[in-house]
């Protein structure tokens, strides 16, 4: 089924604050909103410079772009849909930061589960609602060795979603409503 989001997202934030991404193309996505964005933002923001972040379920590419645009050195996309991987590169090209984020159509948790070299500092976890991802992705993070030490994780989930099994070396640092932030 193809879903077409007319929403505007805006960057909250950064060197590139106000910029507009194109999004009536995206298919199947939820961006995560410009509040809760926000919200990630200003709680990520002392550890955000010169970081190398993991973007796992891309879709807009919101995060992505915030997260360079507020001083990420690199940021690994990855997203499942040619389209929406398309439309966040052409995002990127014409705000000048496409150098900085590297594009990978995939599946995530079949990427997740090669070991990589691949280390990051922070990572996004924000799947698509009702397909039970988030579990496995956190499995394969910590099966594969992807997170530095004191990395960020951030989740974002349904309102209704049950209690979710984190690993006991992850603290809960804040939740609000349908997010989490684990050091």
């Amino acid at each position: 089924m193809k879903k077409k989001n007319n929403k505007k997202i805006r960057i909250i934030g950064g060197d590139l604050k106000g910029s507009i991404l194109f999004t009536n193309k995206l298919i199947n996505v939820k961006p995560t909103t410009n509040y809760m964005r926000e919200t990630l933002f200003n709680w990520i923001r002392p550890k955000i410079k010169k970081s190398n972040c993991l973007d796992c379920f891309s879709g807009s590419g919101a995060l992505s772009i915030e997260a360079i645009s507020q001083g990420a050195s690199s940021v690994i996309a990855l997203e499942k849909n040619k389209k929406n991987i398309l439309l966040t590169r052409k995002n990127s090209k014409r705000l000048k930061i496409s150098n900085k984020i590297k594009f990978i159509t995939c599946d995530t948790l079949i990427w997740l589960k090669k070991k990589r070299n691949f280390y990051f500092n922070i990572v996004f976890i924000d799947p698509p609602f009702k397909k039970k991802m988030v579990e496995k992705t956190i499995f394969l993070l910590e099966k594969n060795n992807f997170l530095e030490n004191n990395s960020i994780i951030y989740i974002e989930m349904e309102k209704n979603n049950k209690e979710i099994f984190i690993p006991k070396t992850w603290k809960l640092k804040k939740k609000k409503k349908k997010i989490m932030f684990y050091t």
